[in-house]
């Protein structure tokens, strides 16, 4: 999807792509980060609502969990802070009743001054997180992260170590650093962790000087790419078992080989 900072129009553009989703069959959907408001700073300080009981947007994903059906992994939510002039970038778990089942918040930050002019400081709006979640996923345990992290490999090690056959990598990849790190990075962490990457993703113009590289994708334990949605709006599935991750660590038990933790 392409948000942008008309929230109405974002919500309702994850109503239809997870729609899309469930009527393929899917029994969990992620949506991108930054999926209710992709705009100017300030907005995202305005719209941000506490945890876990919520607002009108928690509150519109939730019923949206419950009439679809489906578990919905609600990347880069923007969640109320203590400090007025920060927001949390949460990454949330809503089972099918749309009870909220994990809350994880983004560890790395992006804090970049790119070669094409694009210049980010999440920091000085998002208050970091400190602490990796797992969560109980329909077909097993789902390791959360969000966008910046895919580039820390640490992260995704210590998700493997709770028990993650599968990890949640929504994302708002910039345009430069997508075309030439996205699908390395993602097939790496798959390989690496020998567990399912499911990784939602913004695509597009947003504002300003703000494009993402978009091709959401999913790929499987042994890095092989088995989704992909190029550019604009759309979904993709495939079916995550988790006995293809046993028998990948089965016959290649790097993860039981590791000597430096």
């Amino acid at each position: 999807m392409t948000s942008t900072e008309d929230v109405e129009a974002n919500l309702s553009t994850t109503e239809r792509c997870v729609g899309m989703a469930a009527e393929d069959g899917a029994k969990l959907v992620l949506v991108p980060e930054c999926f209710a408001y992709l705009g100017p700073e300030q907005g995202k300080l305005e719209l941000a609502e506490s945890l876990p009981e919520g607002g009108p947007i928690l509150a519109r994903m939730q019923a949206l969990a419950r009439d679809r059906g489906v578990d919905l992994v609600l990347g880069g939510f923007w969640e109320r802070s203590d400090d007025p002039k920060k927001v949390k970038n949460a990454c949330v778990h809503l089972d099918a009743t749309g009870a909220v089942r994990a809350v994880y918040r983004k560890i790395h930050l992006f804090d970049v001054d790119l070669p094409d002019g694009t210049k980010l400081m999440e920091s000085d709006t998002v208050e970091p997180g400190s602490e990796p979640v797992v969560t109980d996923a329909p077909f097993g345990t789902l390791g959360l992260s969000v966008c910046y992290d895919l580039r820390f490999p640490e992260l995704y090690r210590r998700l493997v170590d709770a028990g993650a056959i599968a990890l949640a990598i929504p994302a708002a990849f910039t345009l430069t650093t997508g075309k030439d790190h996205w699908h390395v990075l993602l097939r790496a962490r798959a390989i690496e962790a020998q567990s399912y990457v499911l990784a939602a993703a913004q695509t597009g113009h947003h504002f300003g000087r703000r494009f993402s590289y978009g091709h959401a994708l999913i790929a499987d334990p042994w890095g092989t790419v088995l989704a992909e949605h190029g550019e604009g709006e759309g979904a993709v599935v495939a079916r995550i078992d988790p006995e293809v991750v046993t028998r990948v660590r089965r016959g290649l038990p790097s993860l039981k080989h590791r000597v430096l933790r």
